[in-house]
């Protein structure tokens, strides 16, 4: 596979991390609200520092508003090579929540999955009361494939939740296409 080092929508610029990304990194990372339905965080300095550490070009993304340059979050494809699969995760900063970002990169890893990876199914999973990311999925053509009873340990809230797994073909996307 050929990774791309950057993408870009609309709005946003998906680029690889930098060091001077650290501050916008552990304003949400750090936050409670922000991981609520994280299988990690609430991150220390030391806990972000490690994530930005390991990132990799072409599968972590730093998210940055185009016209701003701000970096209002991070998301990721992580491909099974072995299965022509991809798993996408994301995060954004609570204040850019409710205007359409969550939904352009989800678009857009879907695209580059797809249409430069060459994958055949994408997957992401969530904890099924964490709307805001479902409905994400739901509005790039991802459908609910499975729904796993108090799969998911939620962190903060120190209680399991009901996890669901939403997917989507790589022949979805492309009749939803045309």
């Amino acid at each position: 596979m050929t990774y791309r080092d950057t993408l870009t929508t609309e709005r946003l610029t998906l680029r690889p991390f930098t060091p001077g990304d650290f501050a916008a990194v552990h304003a949400w990372a750090s936050n409670l609200v922000n991981v609520r339905f994280m299988a990690w965080g609430p991150n220390t300095e030391d806990d972000t520092r490690w994530f930005l550490s390991q990132t990799k070009q072409g599968k972590d993304f730093a998210v940055v508003l185009t016209e701003t340059g701000a970096v209002i979050g991070s998301c990721g494809i992580y491909p099974d090579d072995a299965n022509d699969t991809a798993e996408l995760g994301w995060i954004l900063h609570m204040d850019h929540w409710k205007k359409g970002y969550g939904t352009e990169l989800c678009g857009e890893l879907i695209r580059y999955g797809f249409e430069d990876l060459n994958l055949r199914r994408i997957k992401t999973p969530c904890a099924a009361p964490n709307y805001g990311s479902y409905r994400i999925m739901e509005r790039n053509g991802m459908r609910r494939e499975a729904l796993y009873v108090k799969g998911f340990w939620a962190r903060v809230d120190k209680e399991w939740v009901d996890e669901a797994v939403y997917a989507i073909l790589a022949e979805e996307y492309i009749n939803a296409r045309n």
